[in-house]
């Protein structure tokens, strides 16, 4: 039955609304959710895609955004809205395409891991960027010779090996702390990094790269060892190399603070292969947004037992806080009541909003990102 009706909507439809959608779109940045189909040899997938657009009307340079792998099934990460990197292009005119990968949030079909041989996952996600790219290129609003390609680890894995794959109009490829750390697998970095060789064998498009010393994920010795290899093999690279960030250099791009490390770099970098950069659209710049209260000792972040006030249900829910994607805020109140917010312009405020509906106590934020705020009265 599932097989008739995938291939009953591949025919009917080239894309097709999603009726529910868990999150808000921003009528700001023109943001829609489209479900693309990913054809297949015996039956077609329906992938979310999310689009951000400078107008409703024009023609524009694309910046695909792919995203990482959260912690836990797939299906349970939420759909990828890096909207703060979105301004930044939506600024320089592009339009910005998030696909989510088959198997992932509300894309259909399951994720596909290939086991330790990491080259072929990658292979096999680049196959879902390409369904959305040939979706892309046929509208009206896409300049298809003007592309750029990005993503964050595990999207920027899925952009190194989508790079292999020479698709016309990608002038660069944009590597936010990328790959797939294995450590079941027997000598997974030495793996890692002679996969992303293969890659570099066959890529024409320059490539920056952006890592950092205190990576959770990947270790200098890791990301140097996997540079190395790549650009021996004859890919164009840069390496961005910005040392120690925060409590975790693997979250810099999903970080405000990141934006002053990424976003002159990119600049530099899209003038570079020839794309456009200039700003072009100054109202989509950055939304005034709540600044983090600073770190505290209070707890870790994952000490689920030292958050106060919560019932059981609320420890539940803070456990479930910490599988989500930055930015990120957790905020609690005396009477019980908790809230966590994930991604979009202002999570902070969002979540504080939400924790003080139905609630006559004041809400305060516990943690941010993976930094504990509190500060016990």
């Amino acid at each position: 039955m599932k097989l008739i009706v995938a291939l009953i909507l591949a025919f009917s439809a080239q894309w097709l609304p999603f009726n529910s959608i868990s999150q808000e779109l921003s009528a700001a940045l023109n943001e829609e959710v489209l479900s693309i189909p990913k054809k297949g040899r015996f039956f077609t997938v329906n992938l979310e895609v999310t689009i951000f657009k400078p107008a409703l009307e024009g023609v524009f340079p694309v910046v695909v955004i792919n995203h990482g792998k959260a912690l836990g099934d797939p299906r349970f990460q939420s759909r990828y809205r890096p909207t703060n990197a979105a301004r930044f292009f939506l600024q320089r005119g592009y339009a910005v395409v998030v696909p989510m990968r088959q198997g992932f949030s509300k894309s259909e079909g399951g994720y596909i891991g290939g086991g330790c041989n990491v080259e072929s996952n990658g292979i096999a996600q680049a196959e879902d960027v390409k369904a959305v790219m040939d979706f892309v290129v046929q509208q009206s609003w896409s300049d298809k010779e003007k592309v750029l390609i990005a993503g964050q680890s595990h999207g920027g894995w899925t952009t190194l090996a989508f790079g292999s794959e020479n698709y016309p109009g990608v002038r660069g490829l944009v590597n936010f702390a990328g790959g797939l750390k294995q450590e079941s697998c027997t000598a997974w970095e030495s793996v890692l990094a002679r996969a992303a060789a293969e890659y570099a064998k066959t890529t024409k498009a320059p490539s920056i790269w952006f890592y950092g010393d205190n990576d959770s994920y990947f270790s200098p010795f890791t990301f140097n060892g996997m540079f190395e290899k790549y650009t021996a093999a004859g890919g164009n690279a840069q390496l961005v190399a910005f040392g120690v960030f925060e409590n975790d250099a693997h979250s810099m791009f999903s970080s405000r603070k990141g934006e002053t490390i990424w976003q002159p770099k990119i600049d530099a970098f899209m003038r570079q292969v020839g794309l456009p950069a200039d700003i072009v659209y100054p109202k989509f710049a950055g939304i005034q947004r709540m600044a983090p209260p600073a770190p505290t000792d209070f707890a870790g972040i994952n000490d689920v037992l030292a958050v106060p006030f919560l019932t059981e249900k609320g420890r539940e829910g803070y456990k479930n806080f910490l599988t989500k994607q930055y930015p990120r805020a957790f905020a609690i109140a005396p009477s019980g009541r908790w809230a966590w917010t994930e991604m979009g312009d202002d999570p902070l405020k969002r979540a504080l909003d939400t924790c003080h509906k139905n609630n006559n106590q004041v809400c305060r934020l516990y943690a941010v990102d993976d930094q504990v705020v509190w500060v016990k009265e």
